[in-house]
């Protein structure tokens, strides 16, 4: 195909003061060069959406990831196919996944892209799940087995839509989630596969859980802390296992977590927070199940596609932090 001479990609241009707005980011045009030696050049084709990007976009950022910058072009999960190669590792055709996402077109060292198989999933943004983060909060940090019972704050996020259906498709007794409707309920008992869901507007959390899992709960996957992680504490079995993978209750509103520490402690809880560094071993293990799964018919991959290409990518991600979707959320590029 023949190259472009420009592309564009999306820049911060300031700093949120509070809700991020579009004012807040640029779409930018630049110019397109040729791959270096040893680089490729990269059409993209779909990247993630996350919410982490708000906190990126803080001159102090929480995560333990590079911050954005002024002026500079955004980063994210991205796959797209590559263009032009000037290195022996990666072919005009291959597919990669990487992280420079919010630009049209992505260029640079070979070794930065990752090739996958094409023919694993029905499309490209398959490779664009959550699934490697909820796979390690749920497998590797909870250690989710036959018989759990799961609660999953947060439920129908990227991450907490994967998270249930992975400790279902691992054998826990039942699995329960919280979100923020009745339609959202709805889709995770009818869509998802959860046993039960309960919309944390309808009442105390704790009483709600209490509920529906009157025997206690064994593993808690927290995507919202707050409330919500108070409330696992007290209805937690002896030696239940908690997975911290966001805290969307502070990030995107003011709430505060509390830990009743003399609970924690009398019931010998195993409360272990974890950030999402992958390795190219771990995607593959979840890639691996993932596929698998899908063909049995066992898993559904939950997603929403917001096409319009980068122009349509800022709105997206305000979109995403005003909760409007569910799922994993990926913008055609």
């Amino acid at each position: 195909m023949p190259l472009m001479t420009t592309t564009r990609q999306v820049s911060l241009a300031s700093r949120p003061q509070g809700d991020l707005t579009l004012a807040n980011m640029a779409l930018v045009e630049v110019e397109l060069g040729q791959p270096g030696e040893g680089e490729v050049l990269v059409r993209n084709e779909w990247m993630l959406m996350a919410s982490a990007y708000r906190d990126l976009m803080n001159e102090q950022p929480t995560l333990p990831i590079p911050g954005f910058q002024i002026g500079q072009a955004l980063y994210g999960r991205a796959v797209g196919t590559v263009v032009a190669s000037n290195s022996p590792t990666l072919s005009e055709g291959d597919l990669v996944e990487h992280f420079f996402g919010w630009r049209e077109h992505a260029s640079g060292p070979a070794q930065a892209f990752r090739k996958v198989d094409r023919d694993l999933f029905p499309d490209s943004s398959y490779f664009l799940c959550n699934g490697p983060t909820a796979w390690q909060g749920m497998v590797d940090v909870a250690g989710v087995r036959e018989g759990d019972t799961v609660f999953v704050s947060g439920a129908t996020t990227g991450v907490g839509s994967v998270a249930g259906q992975i400790a279902k498709a691992l054998g826990a007794k039942r699995v329960i989630g919280s979100t923020g409707s009745k339609a959202k309920v709805d889709y995770l008992i009818e869509g998802l596969g959860f046993d039960s869901a309960f919309d944390y507007h309808d009442g105390p959390v704790l009483d709600q859980l209490k509920a529906l899992a009157p025997e206690g709960i064994s593993v808690f996957f927290d995507n919202v802390g707050g409330e919500q992680f108070e409330a696992a504490v007290q209805v937690a079995t002896p030696f239940a296992r908690f997975a911290l993978c966001g805290s969307l209750s502070g990030q995107l509103g003011t709430a505060d977590t509390k830990l009743d520490v003399m609970t924690a402690i009398a019931k010998q809880l195993s409360i272990r927070g974890f950030a999402c560094y992958h390795t190219p071993e771990q995607v593959d293990t979840w890639n691996e199940h993932f596929s698998r799964w899908l063909i049995e018919g066992r898993f559904v991959y939950p997603h929403t596609m917001v096409e319009g290409g980068i122009t349509n990518a800022p709105d997206a991600l305000i979109a995403l932090l005003d909760r409007q979707y569910s799922g994993n959320v990926v913008v055609q590029l």
